[in-house]
């Protein structure tokens, strides 16, 4: 996806893969510090709302005793609930308008979960997603408040591909409850990049 939050620049030409030496020398450093605790708490209606969709009847996630008998405390939220309750608020009252621009393609003036600034990086146009991974130590529960550690860059791997020439930017952080305690570890991988044009036009192989 575009991104009006993500400066743009003249396109790579030859040599465009050395630009990215920086980044990957910096590959181990923090990119940013931790969040704040997210301002909602996990609480149970959440919880059922979630499981509502999937008509999920475990136990764990509707009875406290029953989560209890198991050691949890409390109920417990599907573990692959786990973005739904760390993702702070788009919008509170009180806050300017998410949305600034009536555009078809207009983006939120405010994204707790998109663009990374990645330091010593060449400006790109555009970027996506490409994967995310987590390694859980615990599931969310009812009374939990939850944060993103800090985030460092863990890989960068600079590729042609069809949409452009960019690099493969992957991101680690803890995700931290109230108390400090690490409840999972997340891995997201971008893909940062500058669309082709005539001139840097992809060919196979």
């Amino acid at each position: 996806m575009d991104s009006n939050s993500i400066q743009s620049a003249p396109l790579m030409k030859w040599g465009w893969e050395a630009l990215w030496q920086p980044v990957i020398r910096s590959v181990g450093s923090v990119l940013a510090p931790a969040d704040d605790l997210n301002v909602e708490r996990v609480v149970a209606e959440s919880i059922r709302r979630w499981c509502e969709p999937l008509e999920f009847d475990c136990a764990l996630h509707h009875d406290a005793e029953v989560a209890r008998l198991h050691g949890f405390g409390d109920v417990i939220a599907p573990y692959t609930s786990l973005g739904t309750f760390l993702v702070k608020p788009l919008w509170l009252p009180g806050e300017p308008a998410l949305f600034r621009d009536s555009g078809v393609d207009a983006q939120p003036a405010r994204d707790p979960i998109g663009f990374t600034a990645i330091p010593g990086a060449p400006p790109t146009s555009g970027f996506f997603a490409t994967d995310v991974e987590f390694d859980y130590v615990r599931p969310p529960r009812v009374g939990d408040r939850l944060r993103r550690g800090p985030r460092e860059l863990t890989g960068c791997v600079p590729k042609r591909t069809r949409v452009g020439d960019g690099a493969f930017i992957t991101i680690t952080y803890a995700v931290m409850d109230h108390r400090d305690d690490e409840i999972a570890k997340c891995r997201n991988t971008f893909y940062y990049y500058n669309p082709h044009t005539e001139e840097t036009a992809y060919e196979p192989g």
